[in-house]
């Protein structure tokens, strides 16, 4: 059964009470099958993480400068990512999203076939273009074709063959770096590639705006000027690879024109990036306090195969034989997530999560060389079913409140936020890493420089607080599914024109 959003609260909770919604026949193949880009992407993240260390010596490479690898990806997703909704307006999602799939195999086969730390970069960055189009794309899809009651659910199926990227990723990029060549890391792209390019073909609508709008070129180049300067300037501080001055001109520019942007966008009849979604509190919150945890997730697993290799002496297959379990808790939780932010609602998991999560990252401090690996297990195991608990929350919570018309918009802001935030992360570990480093004048990284690292970027999580706490009770409720009060109590839920008149609002303002 289907009824407006726009019925009274008393009605959606016989709704919620009475039956369960269920996902249409395109709802439940639909994120199944876009979640296969995402299985690359996964897959090809948490496998050369691991791989970092032998890669670096068979490029004669230092480890920390090698991290330019993962970087350099995600500052050209950064970049591109502004221009993927409109370009899926444009052209229709299923022709972006099947496109991005193979320049993404293509990319991969370069990145196999690199020599040098120079192709290697250029290739990545090529990689990162591709899953600029992929990720945002894809879920613009999945935004488009189930309704926002079985949101959290889409939400679960489309992370799941997402997961096993991380699941098997470090088990099985120790076991080709340990037994073969680092270059097959990159080549196993291709066949997934294949299987998802096969199915997108015949099973996902080509879902476009039928009105084009302009496309915003100047916003683009602030956009993307603006980005790859503050992510290449925060990754290089404290490196002594590129003088202060030219680290600081950067971050300094970098914020500027994306000031200019801000400036621009409200002056513009079309802009690239549609700022006023922020103005809904649910969509601002889950991005701008979620900035703490996923800078946290972009660092942890770089930090991790640091630690264990570098720090303990462990092969990269025994180090990926221990941290793919934190990606098997993850996987553990999807099936979990629905029925707990039901029954909590989007606050409390966010605020109690939060607090678990960042002392969890915390714990990993307190490894030792001689800490059981059980143990190690164990910690990862329920370390990573609480980060994809919070993950899944704030994903859901992001577009609660976002009409239909916004929703390409929403995913592009939101996607991008998302991966700059990792960006950060990784040059924020990298940072700590050569810090620590320093202050211990070691020459060859050690245990006691890592450990610290988990200490600061625990407490960066917590920082999220400050933007979880004075979420009002009830928000996200049409999406969560809990229980909901007669109209004017505690638990009211917004109405669609309540909604689109906050948007109105915000346009102009």
């Amino acid at each position: 059964m289907n009824r407006p959003v726009t019925e009274s609260p008393r009605v959606l909770e016989e709704i919620v009470l009475d039956e369960e919604p269920t996902l249409t026949t395109m709802s439940r193949f639909a994120p199944m099958i876009i979640g296969f880009a995402l299985l690359m992407q996964t897959l090809d993240a948490t496998v050369i993480s691991n791989a970092l260390p032998t890669m670096a010596r068979s490029l004669h490479e230092d480890p920390l400068t090698l991290n330019l690898a993962i970087t350099s990806y995600l500052l050209s997703s950064a970049v591109f990512l502004p221009i993927s909704g409109w370009v899926a307006d444009r052209f229709g999602a299923k022709v972006v999203f099947r496109a991005a799939m193979i320049l993404f195999a293509l990319s991969s086969l370069l990145c196999g076939a690199s020599h040098t730390l120079l192709e290697l970069v250029g290739a990545r960055m090529l990689q990162g273009m591709a899953g600029a189009m992929m990720a945002p794309v894809g879920r613009l899809v999945l935004l488009r074709s189930v309704p926002k009651h079985d949101l959290v659910r889409a939400m679960s199926y489309l992370t799941m063959p997402a997961l096993l990227g991380p699941v098997i990723g470090p088990p099985l990029g120790g076991f080709i770096v340990t037994h073969a060549s680092w270059r097959w890391i990159f080549y196993i792209n291709i066949p997934i590639c294949i299987v998802g390019v096969t199915l997108v073909s015949i099973f996902i609508q080509n879902v476009k705006e039928e009105t084009r709008e302009p496309l915003d070129w100047r916003g683009f180049f602030l956009t993307g000027l603006g980005l790859a300067s503050l992510v290449y300037g925060f990754e290089n501080v404290g490196r002594g690879a590129l003088p202060a001055s030219a680290v600081a001109g950067m971050l300094i520019g970098g914020a500027a024109l994306l000031g200019v942007y801000v400036w621009h966008a409200r002056r513009t009849k079309y802009p690239l990036l549609d700022l006023s979604v922020l103005r809904l509190r649910s969509f601002m919150t889950s991005n701008v306090g979620g900035v703490f945890l996923r800078m946290a997730m972009g660092a942890t697993p770089f930090l991790l195969a640091m630690l264990l290799q570098m720090g303990f002496g462990l092969s990269a297959l025994e180090a990926g034989l221990i941290t793919f379990t934190s990606a098997a808790g993850a996987l553990l939780m999807k099936t979990t997530a629905r029925p707990i932010i039901n029954r909590l609602g989007f606050k409390h998991v966010l605020v109690w999560n939060t607090v678990i999560t960042g002392v969890i990252f915390m714990s990993y401090s307190l490894f030792r060389q001689t800490t059981p690996h059980y143990l190690i297990i164990i910690t990862l195991l329920v370390g990573g079913f609480f980060r994809s608990l919070q993950f899944t929350a704030m994903q859901a919570l992001t577009y609660a409140d976002v009409p239909q018309e916004k929703m390409s918009r929403a995913s592009s802001l939101a996607s991008m936020a998302q991966q700059v935030s990792q960006s950060l992360g990784i040059g924020f570990a990298a940072i700590l890493l050569t810090t620590l480093r320093g202050a211990h004048h070691s020459t060859v990284l050690q245990a006691r420089d890592v450990s610290p690292a988990f200490l600061f970027i625990g407490a960066m999580t917590l920082l999220g607080l400050f933007f979880f706490i004075p979420l009002p009770a009830n928000v996200g409720a049409e999406v969560s599914g809990k229980r909901f009060a007669a109209r004017g109590g505690k638990g009211e839920v917004p109405t669609k024109s309540e909604v689109e008149t906050e948007l109105a609002t915000a346009e102009a303002d």
